[in-house]
């Protein structure tokens, strides 16, 4: 903002990590920021999580019932659909770290989020003429209506583009880092984060499933449509509370995009001795933006040759950069490792919302008097994952740090390995239960007859399913506080993006792993018709379930990954007094095997 800034009044001090109003004015600790802001932020999770999980955790059956499409092509577009709205995150976080910035990409992207939702609402209610979930009407929906439903499905997948990781960065920048009460507050934020964001989901898993189930279509995605509303609405009157991070004067991917260019035109070029030598601006430039510089460390040597002085006298990006530019790619790339290993496990997550809900179709659901939708045993991975944040903050946290001195218990990547082995036990338990509902499907002849009920309980899949929710707690919420603790100053959206980018490339491979094990299975005639059948009951989804041994190949590759992991050195996970070499930290060892680094 050009002029002279206006200083807040009131007493009490300033913040120091650089945060501002929205019109880059200094703010005061005690008016702004701190759990009074972040509560709106936790409030609007609750109403916003009804849209999405309102939509995905019935999607399938929509598809399959209403569209009338099999089993693999419905399961297909929920996965693409989902991973389509996990990628554009990283689209909206360089929109916001280096021009909107978080708060107004968020607010444009809301805009765009209520329309989708608006015109799927619209969409449903055209599909089958009354829109109720009549299970007479076979009229299938015409090209105009299905190309309004998908037109509205990717329409959320933008909006959320730009929601998805900017709000969870908005409500961490709410905690000032450099000052201790709030520091240690910030460490519960994505614990109590993710548990608003489940009791917005428990709602969709469980009424708004039934009444979309039972009731119709249409009223069962107005309601989310009118709890996004409310989310928005929520959000918006927090504003005058919210602390914002400036935004950096360049994208932080064109920042990384100089720094690879001038390191490989600088291949050749030597090093000096002492890395004082390499370029930097003068301290008063980074007081000036409220920033700090990064302290040059060997790691990823060949990236610090970008900021190696030449001859040439040019200071252009693609000439020369300075070293905390160099340290903030590095950051970013370092991280890169454990992304690509989180693809796996989100593959898997994948399964809730398409063939787990599928196989609740064939089993019996009636409880005295009351059908139990398929898709509502979402609920108890919601449940389970809202029990399992509290024990987790409130019992193994405090537990943990008494033994290990970490803040956060045990480190983020040791958390994220109890995750992965979690996820194997899970696929394990899901291949054997189907193996199961699949003997008791021979006995009782039903193998052949599609539509027909399995005499099997339906709380027969309870266990895959609260497992699930253990997962969230533990993996989920880790994956999200490390891209997000790991990733440097300027870049904390596009770190955040990293977490979602997950999710996305774990549904596209899921539908991958889907239609290559349905093709290859189909023409080899094993199975007859293949593993995934649109008669589940001739399917052998036990056999694909099998693929827990690519979670057990996954796993060794993590602990691998592990080992040469260093945390930055301002990390909880480590502190300042356990570096082993400026500016890193090293996975500290805890009683855990074989989560330790040494």
């Amino acid at each position: 903002m050009e002029g002279t800034p206006q200083l807040e009044t009131g007493g009490g001090e300033y913040t120091q990590d650089g945060t501002t109003d929205l019109c880059g004015n200094p703010v005061i600790r005690s008016n702004r920021g701190g759990w009074k802001a972040c509560s709106f932020v936790l409030v609007y999770e609750v109403f916003e999580r009804m849209a999405p999980y309102g939509i995905a955790s019935n999607l399938v059956l929509y598809l399959t019932r209403e569209l009338h499409q099999g089993t693999v092509r419905s399961a297909n577009n929920v996965t693409n659909w989902a991973g389509t709205s996990l990628i554009t995150p990283v689209l909206g976080a360089y929109i916001a770290d280096a021009h909107l910035g978080r708060y107004r990409t968020f607010m444009a992207a809301s805009a765009i989020y209520l329309l989708g939702m608006c015109l799927l609402t619209m969409a449903v209610s055209l599909a089958c003429g009354t829109g109720t979930a009549d299970p007479t009407c076979e009229r299938k929906a015409s090209s105009l209506q299905l190309g309004v439903f998908f037109l509205a499905l990717y329409t959320l997948a933008v909006g959320t583009g730009g929601t998805k990781p900017n709000i969870s960065t908005i409500g961490a920048d709410q905690f000032d880092k450099h000052e201790p009460r709030e520091r240690r507050q910030k460490l519960s934020f994505f614990n109590w984060w993710m548990f608003s964001i489940f009791l917005g989901t428990l709602f969709a898993n469980t009424v708004l499933v039934y009444i979309q189930d039972k009731i119709g279509w249409t009223v069962g995605y107005a309601l989310p449509t009118i709890g996004l509303a409310v989310s928005i609405a929520v959000f918006t009157a927090g504003t005058p509370l919210y602390r914002h991070k400036p935004t950096s004067p360049e994208s932080s991917l064109a920042k990384m995009a100089g720094v690879i260019v001038t390191a490989v035109r600088k291949c050749r070029v030597t090093a000096p001795a002492d890395p004082r030598d390499l370029h930097e601006l003068d301290p008063d430039q980074y007081d000036r933006k409220k920033t700090s510089p990064l302290p040059h460390t060997p790691t990823f040597s060949v990236l610090s040759k970008a900021a190696v002085r030449t001859g040439a006298g040019s200071t252009s990006r693609w000439s020369l950069s300075t070293v905390t530019q160099v340290e903030e790619t590095k950051q970013m790339l370092k991280m890169l490792p454990v992304l690509f290993i989180t693809f796996v496990p989100s593959a898997m997550l994948a399964q809730i919302n398409t063939l787990f809900v599928k196989q609740g179709t064939t089993l019996e659901r009636r409880v005295g008097g009351f059908d139990i939708p398929p898709a509502s045993l979402q609920g108890f991975v919601t449940v389970s994952m809202l029990v399992s944040v509290v024990i987790y903050d409130r019992l193994f946290v405090p537990c943990m740090r008494r033994l290990t001195k970490n803040p956060r218990g045990i480190s983020l990547l040791q958390r994220m390995g109890v995750g992965l082995v979690l996820h194997i036990a899970i696929m394990v338990i899901a291949s054997a239960t189907e193996r199961h509902r699949l003997a008791v499907a021979r006995e009782n002849g039903v193998l052949d007859s599609r539509g027909t009920m399995v005499r099997l309980s339906i709380f027969v899949l309870l266990p895959q399913f609260v497992l699930m929710g253990q997962v969230s707690n533990i993996l989920e919420v880790a994956k999200i506080e490390f891209f997000y603790d790991q990733a440097p100053e300027g870049m904390k959206s596009l770190g955040t993006s990293y977490a979602m980018t997950s999710l996305g490339v774990g549904n596209f491979l899921s539908s991958f792993l889907l239609s290559t094990v349905s093709r290859v299975t189909r023409r080899s005639g094993r199975g007859h018709g293949g593993w995934i059948q649109n008669n589940l009951n001739a399917s052998r989804l036990d056999l694909y379930y099998a693929f827990a041994v690519l979670n057990c190949a996954n796993l060794l590759v993590f602990f691998a990954v592990c080992r040469m992991y260093v945390y930055n050195a301002d990390s909880a996970d480590g502190g300042k007094e356990k570096q082993g070499r400026p500016g890193i930290v090293k996975e500290p060892m805890i009683i855990l095997p074989p989560f330790q680094n040494r």
